[in-house]
């Protein structure tokens, strides 16, 4: 009989593809993934470190699977991912349960490790330099849904933003060659027969930076919009530090590339993007927003913003709520600063008390409540093209989608109401009937 086994994987969609990979050599080597924690004989768990509140969440599962460990539901757990690769002389002493640590460098060396634990009794572990990078001829079993899946493009960040982490765990910026991605997105499109591709990294405009000595994001979309046809490719995780003008334009002309765009800035306060050292400022932010809004008139753009960041002051805040009213951004994720150890901001005097940080994050979250809501509104009667995400069991006429403006697991969806089936991953034109805060309801028309 196979040895099973079976996967969790927190965190962002780049952990996603990593966990996928390392599922993709166990599959290759011969073994059996199943999806079921309890019905595997080697649970793995891929961790996430990002903030503290994703170090807590990776925590809690590790103690979880321990327990079913202790009842004997599971054999062997294997932690992998970024909070080993951040504590990998840590976790050992303290996890004694824990069958193997990988690391992000190691995970071509996961049937290895396997191999190894079902002939030991010996804890195991797997350090490397955070060098991995997959490419097309890497095996993957994928954890999305059939219909749309994630390209990493990148790996590594060469940003040095004061309270960020992923420097320390993730190594310099390296970029996959093009040839390659375009290679892997042939096999999504037509065989595997994906309606989506969503393209990440850890900064999306700086591909190739290190391969060509310039960027050639603004390429290798122009390509993949060639072979995606009348599917969606999407562009996450765009720095907007010398974000390239043409990559506006490939934006623009090309129907296959969603009119979405996450531009994640962070404050729009000087002194705050100082401090932070996001190598950008006020000024510049506001007018690549005025050109990407002038040039691409039905863009969506999301963002992400901190609050409480060390030394933000009321007036500080005050300016970065107005920007949010000013702009109103179509997509928004907040969060709280994270004091994170191996980052320059961790030791930053003048540290925001935690109920400072929650009352300020409360304000700002509420007030965009009421930006998503007016926005929705704007879709009243308007035909939108749907991608069909999954049928819920409940209502038999009613099916779940998104349009163009929403990324899939981070964004909102569209309810559509049909009298007749609809297939999970086919686009329908739907007009919108109504609308909530963060989600659309509509008729297959």
């Amino acid at each position: 009989m196979k040895t099973k086994v079976a996967m969790l994987s927190l965190g962002c969609a780049r952990n996603l593809v990593d966990a996928e990979v390392i599922l993709g050599y166990l599959k290759q080597a011969g073994f059996s993934i199943c999806e079921e924690i309890e019905q595997a004989d080697v649970a793995i768990v891929n961790t996430c470190c990002f903030i503290r509140e994703a170090e807590e969440e990776s925590i809690d599962m590790i103690l979880k699977l321990c327990q079913l460990k202790q009842k004997g539901k599971i054999n062997k757990i294997i932690v992998s991912g970024c909070l080993t690769q951040r504590y990998k002389n840590e976790l050992k002493p303290e996890l004694k349960e824990i069958d193997a640590f990988l690391d992000v460098g190691s995970i071509d060396k996961i049937v290895t490790v396997v191999k190894q634990l079902l002939n030991s009794t010996k804890s195991l572990s797997e350090f490397s330099q955070p060098d991995f990078l997959y490419t097309h001829t890497s095996p993957r079993v994928f954890l999305t849904p059939q219909h749309f899946s994630y390209i990493k493009i990148s790996e590594g960040c060469n940003h040095r933003c004061s309270y960020c982490i992923i420097p320390h765990l993730r190594g310099e910026y390296r970029s996959r060659p093009m040839d390659s991605i375009l290679q892997e997105v042939d096999t999504l499109f037509n065989i595997q027969g994906v309606s989506e591709i969503n393209l990440i990294g850890q900064d999306t405009t700086m591909y190739a930076q290190d391969l060509y000595q310039e960027s050639r994001i603004a390429q290798l979309l122009t390509k993949l919009s060639a072979k995606a046809k009348d599917r969606w490719l999407r562009l996450l995780y765009a720095y907007p530090a010398n974000f390239p003008q043409e990559l506006i334009t490939v934006i623009k002309d090309n129907l296959a590339i969603c009119k979405y765009i996450d531009l994640p800035i962070q404050h729009i306060n000087d002194r705050i993007l100082k401090a932070m050292n996001r190598a950008t400022s006020r000024k510049q932010v506001l007018s690549l927003i005025a050109s990407l809004r002038k040039q691409i008139p039905q863009l969506a753009i999301r963002t992400t913003l901190i609050v409480g960041f060390p030394g933000e002051t009321d007036e500080e805040f005050k300016e970065l709520l107005n920007f949010i009213r000013q702009i109103k951004f179509e997509r928004l994720g907040l969060f709280k600063y994270s004091r994170e150890k191996d980052t320059a901001a961790y030791n930053f005097s003048e540290q925001i008390p935690e109920k400072t940080k929650q009352a300020r994050y409360d304000q700002a979250l509420s007030l965009q409540q009421d930006i998503s809501r007016e926005i929705n509104q704007r879709f009243l009667g308007k035909e939108l093209r749907i991608l069909i995400d999954e049928k819920p069991p409940e209502d038999k006429d009613v099916f779940l989608g998104r349009s163009q403006y929403d990324a899939p697991e981070v964004d909102g969806c569209v309810y559509v109401k049909s009298g007749k089936p609809l297939k999970v991953g086919e686009f329908v034109q739907v007009r919108i009937t109504d609308t909530l805060e963060y989600d659309l309801v509509g008729e297959a028309i």
